[in-house]
């Protein structure tokens, strides 16, 4: 597998989330959940042998805007888990740009490893909104 090819592969399992129930009224938390979601799930179906790696950066680049509407809508009520998400980011912004740099197994695997973490903050938080959404 191509250095990007991993590294496209490694972020698109940034997230598995499961996404809040439809209600009227529902916080924006909630809505925020299911925009990383979707973003998510677009990012890991993207083709990249179809649509080149244009359409992957639209993906992550959506994933990133979603994210930070999550975090932004989340902060006042789950103040633990957005501090832990907002790190987790910046560990992945950091593995991203030194596979960059110098693409490899290792900085390679560095990034799959911080895309995993994200995932798991990200749930973490899913998971304590339950009650909320």
């Amino acid at each position: 597998m191509r250095p990007i090819s991993r590294l496209v592969a490694a972020v698109a399992v940034v997230l598995v989330l499961g996404g809040c129930a439809d209600e009227p009224d529902r916080p924006a938390v909630c809505d925020s959940y299911d925009s990383v979601q979707a973003s998510a799930d677009d990012l890991r179906n993207a083709n990249v042998s179809e649509n080149g790696l244009s359409q992957v950066r639209t993906d992550l680049e959506d994933l990133r805007h979603a994210l930070v509407q999550l975090v932004d809508d989340a902060r006042a009520q789950y103040a633990t888990e957005v501090d832990t998400i907002e790190k987790a980011a910046a560990d992945l912004r950091t593995a991203v740009t030194a596979a960059r740099a110098d693409p490899g197994p290792m900085t390679l695997s560095a990034v799959g490893d911080a895309a995993a973490w994200l995932r798991e903050t990200v749930h973490r938080l899913g998971t304590a909104m339950a009650d909320t959404c």
